[in-house]
Parts: C-alpha cells; structure tokens; sequence
C-alpha cells in the first residue's frame, strides 16, 4: 500500500476505534485471549476515500449472464424457519441452521430440533448460521456450529463452537459444547461471514470472519474481522500462517481485505474458492492464496450504498482482484465445488446460491481459471446449497416468518 493511503486509512481506523476498549470477561473471551472490544460507534455510511488512487476501471472479469430456466427437475422436500446453512451427516441426515437458533435434523420421517445449541443474537444478518461435519465425524461425531454471539458490551460478535452430536433417539442434542474462536467485535454491524471450510487433509479449517460494516478493520493486522483464518481444529492459530510468527490476530490470518465472504470451498486440486458480497455491485469470486489482500475498502468493484464510487480493483494492482464479478449484484450465498455422479456434466463445477439475483449460478474452473457458465432463475432467493450423497443438489430457500425457508431437491429431467 502506498505510504499516504496507508497512514490515512490507519488514521481513519483509529478514529472508528476511538472509543474505551473493553475486553469481555474470562468466560467469554475464548481460547485465543483478550480481543478489543471494536467499534460501538454507529456503523459508517461510506468506504474511506484516497484521493491518492486514480480509478482505472474494471474491463474483465464481469461475470453476469442473461437467466435461463433451470434443467432441473425440483422438488419442495421440507420447509424450515429462516435457514441460513445446511450438512450432510455420512447416513444421508441433514443439519439446517435456522437464524432464531435451532439446529434441526432432517430425517426420512421429518425434522427434529437438536437440543445443546449455544444462545444466539438474531437479527439482520445475524443468528445461528454455518454447520460443518468434522473430517473425524465417522467417529468423533463432532459438529461445528458458527453463530452472532450476544456480548457484555452490547451488540454480538462472531463465534465458533464445536460439539458432539448424539444424533440417537427422539430427542437429539449436543453435547460437551464448546466455543473455541471468538472474534471479539462487540457492537452493531451484520456481516458475519461464518462459513467454515476443512482444508483438505482435514488437519485445519478456514474460517470466514466479514467485516461487520465497519470498512477499516478488513485493512487492520490486529482486528479479527474482514479476514480469512486459518485454525487448527481446537480454534488455535495455525502453524504454517504466512505471519503467523507476528502472534496474536496476525498469527490467524491466512487473507485480509475481505466484507462479507460467504462460500468457502476446495475444489478437488486443492485450490481454495471464495465469494463474498460486495457494496452496491461488485460481488466477487476469489481465489484465495495464503498472504494476499483483496483490497477491501480500498478497492471494489462495485459503490457505496449512497452512489458514492469506490476505485476498481485495477487502481492498485499490488492487492489481488477478483477472477469474477458480478454488476448488478447477485448477493451470493453458500458455494459448492460439485463432485457427484447425477450430473457428470458439471463435475468440478461451482455452484453458487444467489439471494437477490433468485438464482444458482455455476462457474466451471479450471485450474487458477474461472468462466460464468449459466445463471438459472430459480425464481426466489436461495441461501445455501448442498450436494447430496446421491449427487443430487439441495437449496435453501431463504424466508421466514411462515414464508419461503423451503428446502428444494434438483434432479436430472
């Protein structure tokens, strides 16, 4: 980063954070020690201008294609409360989050809450949010669960916990519930992020932390939030982190300059495919490499909710630019790298759910390479999506409130 617009965006960082920090108390601090408190203040209205940067505009990578009717056969399978994410167990159940904080399990004869769930705080894009199945789940049986935590200082911050799920009976729960990660930035702002990818040899996990509104902490080696994280699987800072000898925040960070980053996903050369939702336009997907910095607030894609401009991504072309974007948006969802057998022609495929776009989209990479392929009108907004063991892929429809929730099952015609 340029001198000047490093020491502005620092200076501007600061201010946003000027408030008294607190730290939580010791049984909601987490394992990684104190965090600040964060910005209590009123979220800020635009992204902090550099009037060093002159704004060259983004010419490639736009990846909006006209919609098309889906070549799917769907179905309505169940129906759930404003679910947020959903997991396959290795017997075919299913986990769908619901944002209140109930953690159903989807069997052949209905869905059951799952008791043991941590208190959430719900509201906007807030509430329980992503499951993952451990790679020891066969015989661990441990889930993790990420979800808007209510914090002393008022507001919620983002948490991650991890549990074992007895999954027996009429009557399923967790048990041994434990929060190993907290990102410690009390107060207002949605944007949580959350989603929780396993790297490949299943040793660690990643982690999507978005920056809660706040634009300058995306920027900041010692906020949690606007990151990627790399952990080991008790929440720890991993080992091999490109600063992880810096400790503390730095020694988490796998990525920085992030919003609101959504899907997480390995595709099966192990590279690491993430997409988050931009300002107004300027969704992206990235693919993420250990070190870099996607740019955000500095550069996007896309504006300010107020119209006010941002510098695209080529302004600075030391901070990496996303392989695809979308303008209009498409608020993307949850992502899948596809891999099963019912639909060989998309084997390797993204599949990304599209909230205001009312679409799935699917991208084919190849290698460091990504080509938009179809956007499919699926008319209503999807939240997630999920491969299922028979190759099948499953939708959350977003909704709530007796409306939409809907969980769609897509088959070949």
């Amino acid at each position: 980063m340029h001198r000047a617009a490093l020491l502005a965006l620092s200076m501007i960082g600061t201010a946003c954070s000027a408030q008294p920090q607190q730290t939580a108390p010791a049984g909601l601090q987490g394992p990684q020690g104190p965090q600040p408190a964060g910005a209590n203040a009123p979220v800020p209205r635009d992204a902090p201008a550099d009037p060093s940067i002159r704004n060259v505009p983004a010419t490639t990578g736009r990846a909006n294609l006209p919609k098309t009717p889906p070549p799917f056969a769907v179905a309505e399978i169940g129906r759930f409360e404003a679910p947020f994410a959903m997991a396959f167990l290795p017997d075919g159940q299913l986990l769908v989050t619901e944002k209140a904080g109930r953690l159903m399990l989807r069997r052949a004869d209905g869905a059951v809450p799952v008791g043991g769930v941590p208190s959430v705080a719900q509201g906007g894009q807030g509430g329980l949010l992503d499951v993952a199945i451990a790679p020891s789940f066969a015989q661990s049986r441990v889930i993790y669960l990420t979800y808007a935590e209510p914090r002393p200082n008022g507001g919620s911050s983002l948490a991650l916990a991890r549990g074992t799920l007895d999954a027996a009976g009429t009557t399923p729960a967790l048990r041994d519930v434990t929060v190993i990660w907290r990102a410690g930035s009390d107060g207002p702002g949605g944007q949580y992020g959350a989603t929780i990818a396993f790297a490949p040899d299943g040793r660690s996990l990643f982690l999507t932390s978005g920056e809660r509104q706040r634009f300058t902490p995306a920027q900041d080696p010692q906020q949690l939030l606007g990151k990627i994280l790399r952990l080991t699987l008790d929440g720890k800072a991993w080992p091999g982190n490109p600063t992880y000898a810096k400790g503390g925040v730095q020694a988490m960070t796998w990525t920085s300059g992030h919003r609101n980053p959504y899907g997480l996903v390995f595709t099966a050369d192990g590279r690491l495919w993430e997409e988050e939702m931009g300002p107004k336009g300027g969704d992206e997907l990235n693919l993420i490499e250990p070190g870099r910095n996607y740019g955000w607030p500095v550069v996007s894609n896309g504006d300010n909710y107020s119209g006010k401009p941002i510098p695209d991504h080529p302004s600075r072309p030391d901070l990496a630019a996303p392989v695809l974007w979308w303008n209009p948006s498409i608020s993307p969802g949850g992502m899948i790298a596809y891999s099963g057998a019912m639909f060989p022609q998309y084997k390797g495929s993204l599949f990304i759910a599209a909230l205001s776009d009312e679409s799935l989209i699917r991208v084919a990479v190849d290698g460091a390479r990504a080509a938009a392929k179809d956007q499919w009108d699926m008319g209503t907004r999807i939240r997630d999506v999920a491969q299922a063991p028979d190759g099948a892929i499953w939708l959350l429809e977003d909704g709530g409130k007796g409306a939409g929730g809907r969980l769609l099952r897509l088959t070949a015609k």
